[in-house]
């Protein structure tokens, strides 16, 4: 089995979305919402970018703000209100599972 990246962040923006579809959609979620799916569609495109780079201080840029934005996720995650707990902590986990992965990635490219 091949591991992909940038299918592996692909999957977790649209299980972010698809999460964030089910939520309720009041004033204060909306806002989060908001932030949370742009977060966490940023970590993909990110990478994609950093595959892309222009060079070495480009591609580790683009790795720092996938691991920024993974982390954020994080945050916007804890604040989103749902009664769908469960799926709640497994997306903060692979946000957190990605962020440890740029950081690793960060390491060996310093």
């Amino acid at each position: 089995m091949v591991y992909n990246l940038e299918q592996r962040c692909l999957a977790f923006a649209i299980s972010m979305r698809d999460f964030c579809l089910s939520l309720k959609k009041d004033t204060i979620n909306l806002v989060y919402i908001k932030q949370v799916i742009r977060s966490s569609s940023s970590i993909g495109a990110n990478y994609i970018e950093a595959n892309e780079s222009l060079g070495k201080q480009d591609m580790k840029m683009k790795i720092r703000i996938s691991r920024k934005e993974a982390k954020e996720t994080q945050y916007w995650l804890e604040l989103l209100m749902t009664e769908n707990d469960e799926k709640r902590l497994f997306l903060k986990r692979e946000a957190e599972e990605l962020r440890k992965i740029f950081s690793a990635i960060l390491n060996k490219l310093t």
